[in-house]
């Protein structure tokens, strides 16, 4: 008798996150090797396993093929990139940082980081540079992300994370303002948050110089010239005035500094806003309508009022827009920031920026100094002071800065001016880089050293709610790759510290929730298993014993700790407050705080605070030499610098190469056609790309992606120009002027 064999057991599942954007999407990977397929998630609430064509190709960086699988290290005989052990690249890695300390002092150090890193590898970093190396000198490229919308956050509301409430309250507010993004481009899955805004009845406003594929979804579009959208936020907050439709109570109870504010905004009237922004003074005035006729409404900002040289101020005066009508600190209501790397969030909270230790801790505090300094076992008198910011760090190399070891990032790529900053890294004494490819920033290098990816190692990130997520380990990585925090350990073992930088991610969250016990960013009440059997925990999250600052189930009620009950209603029905202080059983964990700010501010004396600010101009306005606007930004199919997307054949035949958009009128003016190509001239370089002729961009302005290297580098063009406040380039303004390119 025969017996039919047993069918063979499907393969695991294993639950993770994509390595992208700052939706963090889950996703399910299955396979072995080189043969990975991701597998929708749909228990996951912040995609519901939707995902982009990034998403479902991210395994194709997995392959021998593309990503690096060994050290390489560069022989002064060749002058090239050869293949090398381990124990020879790390060795030359050490003796090339403590060569330079030695000759010039700890600040000839310098460490650049990466958004993209996860909360343990952040953490490491920043405690490596400033413990082993003893340097200042640190910090990512998340300063090019959202750095200003953090310092407009922290003036006003005290604290900084980027959205303050969950994704999930967005469809049930009744009006979204959307200023500066494209995420149905940036981060498609989220594009039905705002399809389920306007199914509900909502209104949706989208800021933005060029019809995008959101600024179509949008029931009112306002293509503003680049660089004026401070003018336009304080135009809308005077007809807001003018109008008498500001919340005079909630101003009252919950805000101060109201009348400099109102002051500021007074003196921008809709005449002279029209003037400046190209925005009509109807459309203004229609704006100002769908917001305030809203029971509830949300601000949103990306990076086109962030990247610039008044982006803090271009910020606040958003925020300001949504305090003075009470659309802050109560449910359904808010200013929000749309955070662009995958952990640009987390990346910046645990102490790889320059300024700032774990936790979201000021590096010049002494209590946070010393809080810091005895997790980690040292004087804090040991501690370096706050250093450069990102693109002063990088002009620097090769003068003050000698020496660097970049995880993570690629500056040649992503930088601004970044013909000068490819400069300024090839005139280095010494540079090593860790990646997972071979990125244009790591062909200049010294020592490349191959690091794992995503399925291939555990670790935290922090998406754009401030929900903290475990990336679970799916694949062993190829024999010649090592972790990130195995290369810290190496280093960090011989630089003299043999011990306190562990190689296992859940040892390092450990340690990194006691640093950051207390701050702002509190983790300490999460942990690898509350992750596992969670999805996500939002901080801030203390320990057992801290005190609920509100609660959150996605079908259930937001809940207040005190105050009176002040909301209104979603499509679903109302979200409400309690009138007095949650309770839980002794012992019981946090539950994390999905919803910040519906009690207090995180201002001393919890009120938010009005910024008057006044609009200026561009660092760069358009002259006869260079009469257009160059705006930069993404593409659906590629990600930041490329360096990873770049190698998926899919995702560049959807996106070949770089173009210059520009409208008929300028095309005409110029004599190119559609797909000629056109060269891009600014006070710091050219490019050239095909032209992408389109109605869907002003006259005035041109946009290129910045996602590729070579003779179509978008940020060879940009200009350096940084906001006071926060230190973040003017990459959206740099005026241009356009040539016709031979061939």
């Amino acid at each position: 008798m025969s017996h039919a064999s047993a069918p063979a057991p499907a393969p695991a599942l294993v639950p993770t996150h994509c390595p992208y954007c700052s939706l963090q999407c889950g996703m399910n990977l299955r396979g072995s090797g080189e043969t990975v397929e991701v597998v929708e998630r749909d228990d996951f609430p912040v995609n519901r396993g939707a995902l982009c064509g990034k998403g479902r190709t991210a395994p194709a960086v997995l392959s021998s093929r593309v990503r690096l699988t060994g050290p390489l290290v560069r022989r002064p005989a060749t002058g090239r990139l050869e293949p090398a052990t381990w124990e020879e690249a790390l060795r030359v890695t050490a003796d090339g940082l403590r060569r330079t300390r030695t000759r010039h002092g700890a600040d000839a150090v310098g460490v650049f980081g990466g958004g993209g890193l996860t909360n343990e590898k952040a953490y490491a970093l920043g405690k490596f540079a400033r413990v082993v190396l003893g340097t200042s000198q640190i910090d990512y490229n998340g300063r090019f992300c959202m750095s200003s919308a953090a310092a407009a956050h922290n003036k006003a509301f005290g604290l900084d994370r980027g959205l303050p409430f969950p994704l999930e309250d967005i469809p049930r507010t009744g009006c979204v303002v959307l200023v500066g993004s494209n995420l149905a481009e940036t981060m498609p899955p989220a594009l039905r948050y705002l399809t389920e805004l306007k199914a509900n009845g909502g209104r949706l406003i989208v800021v933005d110089p060029r019809r995008t594929r959101t600024a179509e979804q949008a029931d009112l579009h306002l293509a503003p010239r680049p660089g004026t959208d401070l003018a336009l936020a304080l135009g809308l907050l005077h007809l807001v005035v003018a109008q008498g439709r500001t919340d005079e109570e909630f101003i009252r109870e919950r805000t101060t500094g109201w009348e400099d504010a109102r002051a500021a905004a007074m003196s921008h009237w809709p005449e002279l806003v029209e003037r400046i922004t190209g925005v009509g003074v109807p459309q203004l005035r229609s704006a100002v309508a769908l917001f305030c006729d809203a029971p509830n409404a949300m601000v949103l900002t990306a990076r086109g009022p962030e990247q610039q040289s008044k982006g803090t101020d271009t910020v606040g005066a958003w925020i300001n827009l949504a305090l003075a009508t009470g659309n802050a600190g109560r449910p359904l209501a808010g200013y929000g920031c749309l955070t662009g790397q995958g952990n640009g969030q987390g990346g910046r909270e645990h102490g790889q920026k320059a300024d700032q230790l774990p936790g979201y801790r000021k590096l010049d505090d002494p209590a946070a100094r010393a809080h810091v300094a005895g997790v980690w076992g040292v004087d804090p008198d040991s501690l370096p002071g706050p250093g450069r910011s990102a693109y002063e760090l990088l002009d620097a190399l090769g003068r003050d800065v000698r020496a660097l070891l970049l995880m993570g990032s690629n500056p040649v790529v992503s930088a601004p001016r970044a013909a000068h900053v490819e400069e300024r890294i090839r005139s280095l004494d010494f540079l090593a880089v860790a990646d997972v490819v071979l990125s244009e920033t790591a062909e200049l290098a010294d020592v490349v050293l191959p690091v794992t990816q995503w399925a291939e190692e555990t670790g935290t990130t922090t998406n754009l709610e401030g929900r903290v997520l475990l990336r679970r380990r799916a694949l062993t990585p190829p024999p010649g790759v090592r972790s990130d925090l195995e290369v810290v350990h190496g280093l960090a073992g011989l630089l003299g510290h043999e011990k306190g930088f562990p190689t296992d991610p859940e040892e390092v969250f450990g340690e990194l929730r006691r640093a950051s016990s207390g701050g702002p960013a509190d983790y300490a009440g999460i942990s690898y298993r509350r992750l596992e059997e969670e999805q996500g925990v939002f901080w801030p999250c203390p320990e057992a014993d801290g005190p609920v600052q509100d609660t959150n189930e996605p079908d259930g009620p937001a809940q207040n700790t005190a105050g009176p009950v002040q909301d209104t209603n979603g499509p679903d029905g109302p979200v409400q407050n309690t009138a007095g202080p949650a309770h839980r059983p002794a012992g019981d964990p946090h539950p994390g705080t999905p919803r910040l700010f519906l009690d207090r501010f995180a201002t001393p004396d919890g009120r938010a605070r009005f910024v008057p600010v006044v609009h200026r101009e561009a660092a760069e306005p358009t002259d006869d030499e260079y009469p257009v606007v160059l705006t930069t930004g993404r593409v659906v199919a590629q990600y930041q610098s490329g360096a990873q997307t770049r190698r998926v054949d899919e995702l560049n035949a959807a996106a070949p190469g770089p173009f210059v958009e520009m409208h008929p009128q300028l095309a005409a003016r110029v004599g190119v056609a559609d797909g000629e190509p056109v060269t891009v001239v600014s006070r710091r370089g050219r490019a050239v790309a095909p032209a992408r002729v389109s109605e869907a961009i002003r006259p005035d302005t041109v946009f290129m992606p910045f996602h590729w290297p070579g003779a179509g580098r978008a940020n060879t063009l940009t200009n350096p120009a940084l906001d006071p406040t926060s230190r973040m380039p003017e990459f959206k303004v740099c005026a241009v002027r356009l040539e016709r390119a031979a061939g």
